[in-house]
């Protein structure tokens, strides 16, 4: 049994790397099951909601070493959709979005830390809005991995995070439009 213990040691070793190597899985974004919602106030009276349609992008997601996660996600201005073809021509206009000229939103990854929950990652990146870019820190939830169909492997993440809409220089009809949005960004990835 002693001459095998080198052997088994080895072998051990040898499948703890080999299990460590494969813990960072890739996904792409499935537009078709994913979501990317917001909220704002209108007239300090009520809430407006909207959605941007079709999300599209790519996570990583390490198991074994959570900050080696990252997440570049795109959505594209002209996806925009409240529901009223009159207001989504408004916020696409130069007054809100300017979507002729800054026709993506996207968020890249910079640092990734795991949270006291073990299903939420603390994720820090670059979120480029209006032509302006700011560094925000949001709450990612790992909501599931499975897979479907068979044969499909997939992952869900999901943030719901606040900014102020100042902040990315867009400041047509503060009072009248809050200032403060609440986004939701539900992404299902398909595991590469």
């Amino acid at each position: 049994m002693k001459r095998f213990a080198p052997l088994l040691s080895f072998t051990i070793l040898l499948a703890a790397f080999a299990a460590q190597s494969r813990a960072a899985d890739n996904y792409k974004v499935d537009p078709v099951h994913s979501a990317a919602v917001f909220r704002i106030h209108h007239a300090n009276i009520g809430y407006v909601w909207g959605r941007i349609n079709d999300p599209a992008g790519t996570f990583t997601l390490d198991d074994a070493d959570p900050p080696k996660s990252n997440f570049n996600i795109e959505l594209q201005v002209a996806n925009v959709d409240t529901h009223n073809d009159k207001r989504d021509g408004h916020l696409k206009s130069p007054d809100f979005f300017n979507a002729k000229q800054y026709p993506t939103i996207t968020f890249k990854s910079t640092a990734v830390k795991q949270s006291p929950s073990a299903k939420v990652l603390d994720v820090t990146g670059d979120l480029t809005l209006h032509g302006v870019t700011k560094s925000i820190t949001i709450p990612v939830e790992l909501t599931g991995k499975g897979e479907f169909p068979p044969g499909t492997q997939r992952a869900g993440i999901e943030a719901t995070f606040t900014i102020k809409r100042s902040d990315f220089d867009m400041k047509n009809m503060l009072g009248a439009v809050g200032d403060e949005v609440r986004l939701t960004i539900a992404l299902e990835g398909v595991k590469q």
